[in-house]
């Protein structure tokens, strides 16, 4: 209970922080943006209601239809009113009242684990809502904050790893409108195939009473919490606004994909106030490589969409101009760095937990560092900075899965110790009863060799399996 309170003060801290510095910029924050779909217009009906799926999970069926027929009843009333006033439409505001209102019965209606609960399963819901405003700020702020991006420094970089980015767009080009109508589904839907199977893990919630120790909406929050932060440090645009059509009159050249970028000395240069800097890294491919990750435990069909989600937006990221290759590289380090580290806030840190993490930061610092002072040289010798740059991925890719592999399958009640399943399937099979005794004083020693948990106790009594 400290740690969650602890926990929802400091992102509490952190919102208020982010609202002030929006607000210093002429616009609202994410606490504002929020609060304000109580009553107006919400932006998106569907995220809303993906909150409300994930508070959902704490209540039984009988709880979860009354709570839909309660959200799509007000939904109704909003709607009608906007129609008779004229007004945008949209839908999400009875969803929103009721993850509300089940916080406050949380608050006033239940006490001990099931007050806990229900908390839990509202701020996750919540979180998720709010994830997203935080994001839609954290983009205002870059946009505003940084007036030149370091585009001309990746696409140098990017030399060395054969322009991805323009191959992928000059591809997507020739197998255009098929290829880009699944891809753009593909792209923009990753939240929902992220709901899912976050809503795959967490099923049992409602029956168990407690929420898994890991899952993939805790990793999703906290990429997109912690990786925007990483777009002040290091701005950049994408190729379809540096050097395509889409940055205008403050692209550098309309050349992409047509034609390679020329290596030159490169230097920051000045755009609009409008686009985000929200490249380095790519979130779109941190939160794929995590999706991937966790589908794995699922079933068969789990599994390849997590893999056909997992291509399907690298190579979006790519064709449709968003990113550069170097950005997927620090992607996909950035993401297993905090998938590990979120395993092993969960399950305790152990020595290998923490050498994927310290390889982690270090990989992605070192690339970043590479990308900005090395550029000109790793675009002069591809033959050499591209299988490095591969090779560095390739060895937090091969630490992560070593260490998730190696790792014995941690106890989800706090405090339980894992058994071996050899262990447990044997005292399954075979039950361990007190030998019996023709004295009532030896069925006495008998029982107390044995403890409450069925293992010998310290007389070094051998019971007998039948």
């Amino acid at each position: 209970m400290v740690l969650w309170t602890a926990a929802g003060v400091a992102t509490l801290g952190f919102l208020v922080a982010l609202e002030i510095v929006a607000r210093g910029y002429g616009f609202s924050g994410p606490i504002a943006e929020q609060s304000r779909e109580v009553i107006f217009t919400p932006e998106s009906g569907p995220l809303l209601y993906g909150g409300l799926a994930l508070t959902m999970v704490v209540l039984t069926w009988r709880q979860r239809l009354i709570a839909l027929g309660i959200a799509a009843g007000v939904d109704v009333v909003f709607v009608l009113v906007r129609w008779a006033l004229d007004a945008d439409m949209n839908f999400g505001n009875g969803a929103l009242w009721v993850v509300l209102g089940c916080a406050v019965l949380g608050l006033t209606r239940h006490t001990g684990r099931e007050r806990l609960l229900l908390l839990k399963g509202t701020g996750l819901g919540l979180l998720l809502v709010a994830g997203h405003k935080t994001g839609d700020t954290w983009l205002l702020i870059t946009s505003k904050t940084r007036a030149t991006v370091l585009d001309p420094y990746v696409a140098a970089a990017d030399h060395a790893l054969a322009d991805p980015s323009w191959l992928a767009g000059r591809l997507l080009d020739a197998t255009a409108p098929v290829s880009t109508g699944v891809l753009h589904v593909v792209y923009g839907q990753l939240p929902l195939a992220a709901a899912l199977v976050g809503l795959y893990q967490l099923r049992r919630v409602a029956v168990e009473r407690r929420f898994p120790a890991h899952h993939l909406v805790r990793t999703f929050l906290v990429i997109g919490l912690f990786g925007p932060a990483i777009y002040m440090i290091f701005p950049v645009v994408g190729p379809v606004f540096a050097y395509g059509a889409d940055g205008g009159a403050w692209a550098t050249a309309n050349i992409w994909p047509d034609t390679l970028p020329p290596v030159t000395d490169p230097q920051p240069i000045p755009f609009d106030g409008i686009t985000p800097r929200n490249c380095m890294p790519s979130l779109h491919t941190a939160w794929a490589v995590t999706l991937f990750v966790h589908s794995r435990d699922g079933s068969r069909a789990m599994r390849w969409a997590g893999t056909f989600w997992l291509v399907g937006t690298l190579t979006a990221t790519l064709g449709f101009g968003y990113h550069y290759g170097a950005d997927l590289l620090a992607g996909v380090v950035f993401a297993l760095t905090i998938e590990t580290a979120m395993r092993c806030s969960a399950y305790g840190w152990d020595r290998a937990g923490v050498r994927v993490v310290a390889l982690g930061a270090t990989v992605f610092g070192a690339l970043l560092a590479s990308y900005r002072w090395l550029p000109t040289e790793m675009a002069a010798r591809p033959w050499l900075f591209g299988p490095l740059l591969l090779l560095v991925t390739g060895t937090v890719v091969y630490a992560y899965v070593r260490a998730a592999r190696d790792r014995a399958p941690a106890p989800e009640v706090p405090g339980q110790r894992p058994v071996p399943e050899t262990e447990g399937a044997a005292e399954a099979a075979a039950p361990v009863e007190a030998p019996e005794a023709a004295d009532p004083a030896e069925a006495t020693e008998a029982t107390e060799a044995t403890d409450a948990t069925g293992k010998p106790g310290a007389t070094d009594a051998k019971p007998e399996l039948v």
